[in-house]
């Protein structure tokens, strides 16, 4: 599996577990306590537009299939069907903490709750899970307190300092201070192929003064190019995670529209990644 990246140097690695590839962080694997991955559209069983491995249950891929999908990512994880937990992804940012009450939510069971776009835990077994086709995966590990944390971030919360939201939650809940925190930054779209509109980029230079050249390209029609990496990377910085403790994407999912679901380069006609992450 080979896929277009945006640097040659290795920041992510594709693992396959019983011939089914997930994409790892080495950076996130080398703390030792947990388990995770962000998946691609092989391996599963879902045809059409959702080939294979959809994880949305509500883009119109039968249920079934999904179900099956599902499956498979939780015997590539060695975890047990029962074990995912899923946010409401509305493009907000609020995180909640879940715990072993919450196995099986969004999955097996209700949720019980709506817009939530980070979930945190520092209970092990619980399998964060948030879902993707363009917008930004978030993973936080915290060696110290054994805590961790996964959320979504497209452009809206990313404008809402996501990132530097879930570190205070879990500050909050578990004593995480944020140069103690692993940190990476998943596939997504990258600043080439994401464009946006003038109204979208003046709350980014209004939010993000003395980095609007790093992150926006003018492109002199009202449009406008946004670097949702690099963007992330300044928040973790600034919210005061290490350097050295981060790990930024280098790879697209609408450059590699073949490899992961891209809603911009789909249409909106696509399933769903996921990622996932799992105290062990």
């Amino acid at each position: 599996m080979v896929f277009k990246k945006a640097t040659p140097q290795v920041v992510l690695e594709v693992k396959e577990q019983e011939g089914f590839p997930m994409l790892v962080y080495p950076l996130l694997e080398q703390t030792g306590i947990v388990k995770h991955c962000f998946t691609t559209r092989k391996g599963g069983v879902s045809e059409g537009i959702f080939e294979s491995l959809n994880l949305s249950f509500t883009r119109g891929d039968k249920r079934e299939a999904v179900e099956e999908n599902f499956h498979r990512v939780a015997k590539a994880l060695g975890t047990e069907y029962e074990n995912f937990v899923f946010t409401d992804q509305t493009h907000t940012t609020n995180v909640r903490r879940v715990g072993k009450e919450d196995a099986g939510r969004g999955l097996i069971k209700e949720r019980g709750y709506t817009d939530v776009d980070g979930l945190i835990t520092n209970e092990p077994g619980i399998v964060l899970s948030t879902f993707y086709a363009d917008c930004v995966p978030l993973y936080f590990v915290d060696p110290v307190h054994h805590a961790i944390g996964l959320s979504h971030s497209g452009w809206r919360g990313t404008v809402g300092r996501m990132g530097k939201v879930t570190l205070e939650a879990m500050k909050r809940e578990f004593g995480t201070e944020p140069e103690e925190v692993i940190c990476a930054i998943g596939p997504s779209i990258c600043q080439s192929c994401y464009e946006i509109s003038e109204d979208v980029a003046v709350e980014f230079q209004k939010e993000f003064v003395g980095h609007e050249k790093e992150i926006l390209i003018d492109k002199g029609n009202g449009k406008y190019q946004l670097d949702l990496w690099h963007t992330n990377e300044l928040i973790l910085l600034e919210a005061g995670v290490e350097p050295e403790h981060l790990a930024v994407t280098n790879i697209c999912t609408c450059c590699n529209e073949k490899l992961l679901f891209s809603h911009r380069a789909s249409h909106g006609k696509r399933g769903n990644l996921g990622a996932f992450l799992a105290l062990i």
